[in-house]
């Protein structure tokens, strides 16, 4: 006997929920399409910074500091052969061959410091605009100023202890100190950074730190000022709801792209550029003094081991990091920091490197790393301690404890309103050493090896900035963002809570509230 089919009749219960699935999936996608119409950028998943690190990424995996590094083996020997020492051409004509191979070196650095104003108020405007609340950003902020101050002061204590236990001036005779010195141009002092003040002219001072034109700021150069405006433009945002914040995010999401795009193009140069600007300063110091130099370059790169040493121990004790597996997690970034000389141009690879490798928030870590690249030079201070005793030692000038003292406060202060690209730490020294009577003529003496030194010295002011990160997110806050990639913490101009409120309605109220519904669901 065959058995009958049963064909299956879904019962009413059974229809409203299907009915009601369906009206959501439908107000879900209606929802997304009007979103994207109205703002093509994902407002759960807007764009970051760490976005635009493909293409430093792409840097690494060419090897790039590898080719600096031949580029730099390079120019010392093209310096040697053009040089006093190689006597293939007189001195004249070298300095003009020395000055011509250096333009790629100079079509480089001024890329960089083209694009530094407007990528580093981008990114800590969207930094300070990604905190959670006003409330955490107050305390993330004071706590991270605070670590800032007191690691570059520790920082440049370490590099004044070094510089007057070792006295790598001692090494420098007098003729090669006139002769490297003779004819050579040396940046000069900048005054508007004096730190000579009095109990009475300290309020304006702190008052002038408000720039009055904006602008003006920026085209100066004026970085704490700079900084300062990004801060205030960033908590304003924080204050302000998500459809009037939206228009400048989206703005300076597209500057944060134009500036690393403007990078990758002066990327492709540093190679021959290091290579150029070795070869000159080579060309102009010859081998003598490159020689006598070793001993301050071994001063400086000691007391560099010593503060990563350092940072190691911070994120040992207070961070409760490995820090070996902390030294594998940053490696890459380190890499390209010391590619590019630059803290700010490697800011995509530092936020990326924070959150997906040491585990970092984004709202920490898309705070902490922009505002570092300005503020957090401790590398930078450490090395303006260090040449400071070294040319004093070198022009036989004695510096008083008061004098040192003077020096650190200075280079904290220096450090802060340092823009983050190559170079600008000579620019920094010239102002301390006419703050201590030691002549600035000195600096032409170390610009044949700052290169090298800038590039150890940046990698180490990046190192911090990924410290610091870990170190705040342990402290600051316990809870946890949701796992969503690339979060930044803007909105899109769309409000979709009333469109979310009307879908909840429909989907809710049409059907779960219908009492015949309610009886057909039991059985």
């Amino acid at each position: 006997m065959t058995k009958k089919k049963h064909h299956h009749f879904p019962k009413p219960g059974e229809i409203a929920h299907e009915i009601e699935e369906e009206t959501k999936e439908l107000a879900h996608e209606i929802s997304k399409g009007i979103t994207h119409l109205y703002c093509p950028l994902d407002p759960e998943r807007p764009p970051s910074l760490k976005q635009l690190s493909h293409n430093l990424h792409e840097m690494l995996e060419k090897r790039l500091w590898l080719k600096i590094l031949i580029g730099m083996a390079l120019g010392v020997g093209a310096g040697l052969l053009l040089g006093p020492f190689g006597g293939f051409v007189d001195a004249g004509t070298g300095e003009v061959i020395g000055e011509w191979i250096a333009l790629p070196g100079y079509i480089f650095l001024g890329l960089l410091k083209m694009i530094v104003i407007p990528l580093v108020l981008a990114s800590i405007i969207l930094g300070v605009a990604s905190s959670e609340s006003m409330s955490d950003l107050k305390k993330t902020g004071l706590s991270t100023a605070l670590y800032f101050v007191a690691t570059t002061a520790v920082a440049t204590g370490i590099g004044l202890g070094m510089a007057l236990f070792i006295k790598p001036g001692r090494f420098i005779s007098g003729e090669l100190l006139q002769t490297a010195v003779a004819g050579g141009g040396t940046p000069a002092a900048t005054g508007d950074i004096g730190l000579s003040f009095s109990a009475g002219t300290l309020p304006s001072m702190i008052g002038d730190l408000l720039p009055s034109n904006p602008l003006d700021a920026m085209a100066k150069g004026e970085m704490l000022q700079v900084v300062i405006i990004a801060i205030i433009v960033g908590i304003a945002l924080v204050s302000l709801n998500r459809r009037q914040a939206a228009p400048l995010i989206h703005l300076l999401n597209s500057v944060q792209a134009i500036c690393m795009t403007v990078v990758k193009w002066s990327m492709e140069l540093a190679p021959i550029a290091v290579f150029g600007l070795i070869a000159k300063f080579t060309i102009k110091l010859g081998i003598d003094a490159l020689v006598g130099m070793a001993v301050y370059v071994a001063t400086v790169l000691i007391s560099l081991g010593l503060l990563m040493c350092m940072n190691l121990l911070i994120v040992s004790v207070l961070a409760k990091h490995n820090p070996l597996d902390f030294l594998k997690s940053i490696r890459d970034v380190l890499l390209l920091a010391f590619s590019t000389s630059s803290s700010a141009a490697v800011m995509p690879v530092s936020i990326k490197t924070a959150e997906e490798n040491l585990g970092v928030r984004p709202s920490i870590s898309q705070f902490v790393i922009p505002l570092g690249a300005t503020v957090n030079m401790n590398g930078t201070a450490l090395y303006q301690g260090v040449a400071t005793v070294f040319l004093a030692e070198v022009f036989g000038v004695h510096l008083s404890f008061m004098q040192l003292l003077l020096v650190m406060v200075m280079a904290v202060a220096a450090a802060i309103g340092t823009p983050s690209i190559p170079g600008v730490g000579i620019v920094i020294l010239a102002m301390i050493l006419n703050s201590v009577g030691i002549p600035t003529t000195g600096i032409a003496l170390i610009m044949g090896v700052d290169r090298i030194l800038d590039m150890c010295r940046t990698a180490v002011n990046v190192a911090g900035d990924l410290v610091t990160c870990t170190v705040m997110d342990r402290f600051i806050g316990a809870k946890k963002e949701p796992e969503v990639s690339d979060v930044e913490g803007s909105a899109c101009i769309l409000e979709t809570d009333a469109l979310k409120e009307s879908v909840k309605s429909v989907s809710g109220k049409s059907f779960s509230k219908n009492p015949d519904v309610e009886t057909s669901k039991t059985e």
